[in-house]
């Protein structure tokens, strides 16, 4: 998929480039694109409607969103992923997502489908849970970012700044202790981080302390309380595991569409950075999981596996064309913005491995 700029997208349409960011604020653009502070747009959108014109047209509600911005977030490939759903022919009742991170393909199911059963497991412990607690804490965690709300916006930057260290300071706290007893305020403090903080990013140091500085957002919403409610009541089917991703074996089964986002093959020696937890995930990782796909293969589960292109830096790497020489494996263009070597920065092909 190739993408334009909000500036182009105005140009194109006819409107002003103010106008093309709201309509993307508004998710009135399919597949529109935050990267950093700026939106990109798929070059074939069409200019959508003008709603002041349908204010009396019944039309259905927006379904829920991701509540994080995560590293290797789904949201751009949605419309390629969605594509192997299997859901329609009544055989494919259940869903299970064992690298669950932030959700963009979750969610998307969640809005679309209404399945027997759902699984979802990450090894972050904070980020699984922030999914428990909107399950189950709803209200408090509302409670608390509210007052994390109205305490950080009207401060000036340096007591933003003072704010915001004072509240990673007790997140590292938190989570370097490992008690279930605090989940809501661990789950508050890293939503409060992640809108706050430099780009999104969750990076831990090794000693497991996230360590990411604060950004520059003039006014990010920290409480979404009428997305939280929304997750909260599509979350009551799901089943949510802190742990890897075989502890999904005894719920695939041959009615099960899996779909495994693991940490990316870093398409450089220095590309990897620790990005989720403490722990990296290596080649013999990738193998390891490759084995797993099979193994789920052979009980019937249609699955899907995503993955960077080795071939975007190394023409001669066959890695994972070797690796799922038995599958189907399509390229697919991404935008990635962020890398120390300007040609994997921009456009950039991953992969879509699948079993069907």
């Amino acid at each position: 998929m190739s993408f334009i700029s909000a500036k182009e997208a105005a140009v194109k349409w006819g409107i002003s480039q103010r106008r093309v960011s709201t309509l993307c604020a508004e998710k009135r653009i399919h597949n529109a694109e935050m990267v950093g502070n700026v939106w990109i747009i798929p070059a074939d959108a069409e200019k959508p409607q003008d709603a002041r014109s349908l204010r009396y047209v019944e039309k259905p509600q927006a379904g829920v969103k991701p509540f994080l911005k995560w590293a290797g977030g789904k949201g751009q490939l949605l419309s390629e992923i969605s594509a192997y759903y299997p859901f329609g022919d009544g055989k494919f009742t259940k869903y299970a997502e064992p690298f669950v991170g932030g959700g963009a393909v979750l969610f998307d199911v969640l809005n679309k489908f209404d399945l027997e059963a759902v699984y979802i497991s990450d090894v972050n412990r904070e980020l699984i849970g922030a999914y428990k607690s909107i399950k189950e804490n709803v209200d408090e965690l509302i409670a608390r970012l509210q007052e994390y709300q109205a305490a950080y916006l009207p401060e000036p930057t340096e007591g933003r700044k003072a704010y915001y260290m004072k509240m990673r300071a007790r997140f590292n706290e938190l989570k370097l202790a490992g008690h279930d007893a605090d989940q809501v305020e661990r789950a508050a403090l890293l939503i409060f981080l992640n809108k706050t903080c430099f780009n999104g990013l969750y990076r831990v140091n090794k000693k497991g302390a996230y360590n990411v500085p604060m950004g520059a957002y003039k006014r990010p919403l920290i409480c979404d309380e009428e997305n939280l409610r929304g997750i909260a009541a599509k979350l009551q089917n799901v089943a949510i595991v802190c742990g890897d991703y075989s502890k999904a074996r005894d719920f695939i089964d041959e009615h099960t569409f899996v779909y495994f986002d693991p940490p990316y093959r870093p398409l450089t020696a220095t590309a990897s950075f620790t990005s989720y937890t403490a722990d990296c995930f290596n080649d013999d990782d990738q193998i390891a999981l490759a084995k797993f796909v099979d193994e789920m293969s052979a009980k019937g589960a249609k699955v899907v596996v995503s993955n960077s292109d080795p071939k975007n830096a190394d023409d001669m790497d066959n890695f994972f064309d070797e690796l799922y020489s038995s599958h189907k494996i399509i390229r697919v263009e991404a935008m990635r913005m962020i890398n120390s070597k300007a040609n994997l920065r921009g456009k950039i092909k991953e992969l879509l491995i699948s079993n069907f």
